[in-house]
């Protein structure tokens, strides 16, 4: 069996409401921008690359405290592998996505929208978990504000 190591991350924008982009893989399932770790590649640095090649997205600003990791098996060219993956969450202000070759398609989709399209269980949790993550965050920093102004 073979092991691959990919990282990935959830990215998101904000405007009235958080909006979490998802895009169309060539094989019919919805996901996250992702790839795997060249040689020599610290797991950032992954992402960043992935972001422009897949999306075209150059303004990523990471949330700090965010890491998520999952595994599935998969099979290529009747090889059975082992994947590894390793999610961030991130910000952006790009709206306007510039696919590659290797997407059908995107979708900037509420959290509520986005779970609907995703298929795989261990990605929705990531997404999930994405999404508490940053309902914590805005709560921090209503309570730091409240705590400030008194």
């Amino acid at each position: 069996m073979k092991f691959e190591k990919s990282a990935g991350v959830v990215i998101f924008r904000k405007n009235r409401e958080i909006k979490y982009l998802l895009l169309l893989y060539g094989l019919g399932h919805w996901g996250f921008v992702k790839g795997n770790i060249e040689k020599g590649e610290e797991e950032l640095e992954t992402v960043r690359r992935e972001a422009e090649e897949e999306a075209g997205i150059k303004d990523l600003k990471f949330v700090e405290g965010f890491r998520e990791s999952i595994s599935f098996f998969y099979r290529r060219g009747g090889e059975l592998i082992k994947k590894f993956v390793t999610y961030y969450l991130a910000e952006t202000k790009t709206k306007r996505i510039r696919l590659s070759y290797e997407h059908k398609d995107y979708k900037w989709l509420t959290y509520e929208e986005a779970l609907k399209f995703l298929k795989f269980e261990n990605v929705k949790n990531v997404l999930e978990k994405a999404n508490e993550f940053l309902k914590n965050e805005k709560r921090k920093t209503k309570e730091k504000t409240r705590k400030i102004s008194k």
